[in-house]
């Protein structure tokens, strides 16, 4: 019998993780090594998704780099569209942008400006979330583009870094599959 206890196990089983990366301290988690287990990446998606399936969903946006393989995923999964959330200086037509917050300083992204439409329902996805700031910034984005924020998923929740709180704070409904305790 699989039980959430042992696919929560297996999962895990399958991030690789790298100590004092990027810097001394910091347990630095992975994915690459999930998304190379055709198992692992097919159950993280179908955990990501599984709280909206059948719901009307009309577009995934997906947070660089990661977000991307897996927002794609999802989309797939779910039937919507796909919408790059991309650093500043990658997208080619016209865009809006907003400044975020990360851990030692600020940063940008942005979408094309026609990516969403007024009142589409839109799930964010990413591959973790720490601080949230990244994550903040692409909701705002996304309701600045008036569209409805049905919640936030990630395959890892840092949630010692209180990030996925933060996106709780702004009534965003958020998914993890997995949690590691620290950094």
């Amino acid at each position: 019998m699989i039980t959430s206890t042992t696919v929560e196990r297996d999962l895990k089983a399958a991030i690789r993780t790298i100590p004092d990366y990027p810097k001394p301290g910091i347990l630095f988690r992975d994915i690459t090594t999930l998304l190379s287990d055709a198992w692992a990446f097919r159950r993280t998606v179908d955990e990501m998704v599984q709280p909206w399936a059948g719901m009307k969903i009309d577009k995934v946006a997906g947070i660089e780099a990661r977000g991307f393989i897996l927002g794609g995923a999802v989309a797939h999964q779910v039937s919507a569209g796909f919408v790059p959330i991309r650093k500043k200086g990658k997208l080619p037509h016209k865009r809006v942008s907003i400044a975020y917050s990360l851990e030692y300083g600020l940063d940008e992204m942005e979408i094309h400006e026609d990516a969403v439409v007024a009142g589409e329902r839109v799930i964010l996805v990413d591959d973790l979330i720490a601080t949230g700031g990244t994550a903040v910034g692409a909701v705002t984005l996304m309701r600045q583009l008036g569209a409805e924020v049905l919640a936030a998923c990630f395959v890892i929740d840092l949630p010692d870094l209180g990030g996925a709180d933060k996106l709780r704070q702004l009534d965003v409904p958020v998914r993890t599959v997995l949690t590691f305790d620290g950094h």
